[in-house]
């Protein structure tokens, strides 16, 4: 018995672009680039598919086929507090190093420590790892979600703890019982 999902990071938007941490209430669209880019993901037409509730990613799963994908809160970026809407330039001339133990914090699924006014690394996971308990034993899910969950959903499977992956990739994991594998990862 073997689920298979395939996280899907959505297509470009301009924040992605202006490497900009969104804000917490943005929801870019997606840019004519990015629009392309999702229509020709090619994933298994009938999977059982959910998106973060984000225009952005409901946007790349109607265009990658999945118009019907089912919106889960639990699939969005996460909140990032002070550094929404501002590019790592911007961060390191107003908070100095600090930023970096913010994103390090985010990172560790075991830190009760995050940016000010944002999600720390426990609370970010444990939404993640309640997504993925909530998933059924066997089949094919697919889920459209930003670059934040999908590398908290590889950490608490895989343990790996950082991958580069550019908007429109697709990592596809394997879970037989308790154990998780990588299946494949595509980037654009």
């Amino acid at each position: 018995m073997t689920l298979t999902v395939h996280l899907v990071r959505h297509a470009p938007t301009a924040p992605n672009a202006e490497r900009r941490y969104p804000h917490a209430q943005e929801d870019a669209p997606l840019t004519p680039q990015g629009e392309l880019m999702a229509q020709k993901l090619a994933l298994p037409a009938g999977a059982l598919a959910f998106t973060s509730p984000s225009l952005r990613s409901r946007q790349t799963a109607a265009l990658a086929g999945f118009p019907s994908a089912l919106p889960t809160p639990l699939l969005v970026e996460a909140n990032f507090g002070v550094m929404a809407g501002r590019t790592w330039a911007d961060l390191e001339r107003v908070y100095a190093n600090l930023p970096w133990h913010w994103t390090r914090a985010l990172a560790d699924p075991t830190i009760q420590f995050g940016p000010p006014q944002g999600e720390t690394g426990r609370d970010f996971h444990a939404r993640i790892q309640t997504w993925l308990d909530s998933l059924p034993e066997t089949g094919e899910v697919v889920a459209f979600t930003h670059a934040g969950p999908l590398h908290a959903a590889l950490r608490l499977t895989l343990g790996v703890k950082s991958v580069e992956t550019p908007p429109c990739t697709v990592v596809t994991l394997k879970r037989s019982e308790a154990d998780w594998w990588l299946a494949g990862m595509q980037t654009p």
